[in-house]
């Protein structure tokens, strides 16, 4: 079992990383560096071998590997990303890169994405290294820049310029998993991630004819542009459910005493109250518009409009939302793909999935754990042209006041010191038997 000192470590390392600010804010500024410094530096004080590499200047990934003691079995990818979305500090209870740790809570951007499990590894690792511990099977480490933009300097770099690093990896873990999600009647769940939607993040371009903003014009490339945004936007996408979208209704279905009646799912998620969270945006493809780009004067009609839609499918769903996206936008308005990635799907029935439920389930015996499928991305969409089948697996365990999905991305983020504890002796009982 991990001892003290990672105990306390953790909460170290948590706070330390959140003090390096690595803000990414999508335009290649980003400065991950000095972060992969401070994880190599314990990374080597555990008696590893970290390499750091880089794409372009400054945006360091770290790698190492720690060798097991079956030669024959493959290896388990444990990964992390290094940088963090943007903080408007006026907006916080506290400077949002100070790391403060109050009342028994690490306060910063980072907190809970993802510099707690980054920690978490770290005080893993070097627990370990104290008390001669070694692995079944190989374990390699990374801690990745870019995650929170395209990756191309981080986790795709990896896989497409250093596969060798990561050989023997079939699997791996990272985030959004395995953390208490309450259900306001006093049950406890705690989802583990198998499965991503895919990300199509599009750039629209309407074109028009320019012109005087005085005069009628029927090609008014703001026009197209508005009506097909519109389209996007209160479009009613069609059910798919993918197996880890089925499995996770069934169990809960099961867990509340309800029918799995998958002919009316819409019923079944209000049936299954505040749980319905975990899977309500799993059900269907989806495209939200976020940005809007034209003109430059209030009397001039541009000849050119541009829009920026978020979207994501589901595993097998990735021809129905290009067609759709051909139908919505129409004749005067073409799209493309600003960024692409692949759906994931992770099997349910694997030693490995058991193994992240029976490690939660000795720690918080009164839990429930169910499998979920993110409504969102992770850099295991990277690594799985490496073929490493990538769950979600970070664990913590928060009190009833703390909405941990509200904290992704949200102001004052924050993750208890007792969570932290939590993720260590979990991650280190998983890891252990993995």
């Amino acid at each position: 079992m991990a001892d003290q000192q990672a105990l306390d470590e953790v909460v170290e390392f948590t706070s330390g990383l959140i003090r390096i600010d690595t803000t990414n804010r999508g335009g290649g500024d980003c400065q991950e560096r000095p972060a992969a410094e401070y994880a190599a530096e314990r990374l080597a004080g555990a008696g590893l071998e970290p390499v750091m590499l880089e794409r372009t200047r400054g945006r360091t990934n770290v790698v190492a590997r720690i060798a097991g003691t079956d030669p024959s079995a493959d290896a388990l990818l444990v990964h992390g990303h290094l940088d963090v979305v943007p903080a408007e500090a006026a907006d916080w209870s506290v400077d949002p890169f100070s790391g403060e740790i109050r009342d028994g809570v690490v306060w910063g951007r980072g907190a809970v994405d993802m510099k707690n499990m980054d920690a978490m590894i770290l005080a893993v690792v070097r627990s370990w290294a104290r008390q001669g511990v070694r692995p079944r099977r190989d374990i390699v480490v990374a801690f990745t820049a870019d995650e929170e933009a395209s990756a191309e300097d981080g986790s795709g770099f990896l896989a497409d310029e250093h596969p060798e690093l990561f050989e023997g990896c079939t699997e791996g873990v990272s985030e959004s998993g395995a953390f208490t999600f309450h259900d306001g009647s006093g049950r406890q769940l705690y989802p583990i991630a198998a499965g991503e939607r895919g990300t199509g993040w599009l750039k629209l371009t309407a074109r028009g004819r320019a012109g005087h903003g005085s005069k009628v014009n029927k090609e008014n490339a703001v026009t197209r542009l508005a009506a097909a945004v519109t389209r996007i936007g209160e479009h009613e996408w069609p059910l798919r459910l993918t197996p880890t979208v089925r499995a996770a209704l069934g169990e809960l279905a099961a867990l509340y005493g309800v029918e799995a009646d998958f002919e009316d799912v819409d019923g079944l998620l209000r049936k299954l109250g505040p749980a319905a969270k975990l899977v309500e945006s799993t059900v269907r493809n989806s495209a939200n518009p976020t940005m809007l780009d034209a003109g430059y004067k209030v009397n001039v009609i541009p000849g050119e409009a541009v829009a920026y839609v978020d979207g994501r499918y589901l595993a097998g769903g990735e021809e129905e939302f290009r067609s759709t996206l051909d139908r919505l936008t129409g004749p005067d308005v073409d799209w493309e793909f600003a960024h692409h990635e692949v759906a994931l799907q992770a099997p349910l029935d694997s030693p490995t999935y058991a193994r992240m439920r029976a490690a939660v389930e000795e720690f918080a015996p009164e839990g429930h754990v169910v499998p979920y499928c993110m409504s969102g991305g992770t850099d295991a969409k990277q690594f799985s042209r490496l073929g490493i089948t990538g769950y979600g697996f970070a664990p913590l365990k928060l009190p009833e006041d703390l909405d941990y999905q509200a904290l992704f991305h949200g102001v004052d983020e924050r993750v208890p010191v007792e969570a932290l504890h939590f993720g260590v002796r979990v991650l280190d009982r998983f890891l252990r038997t993995a």
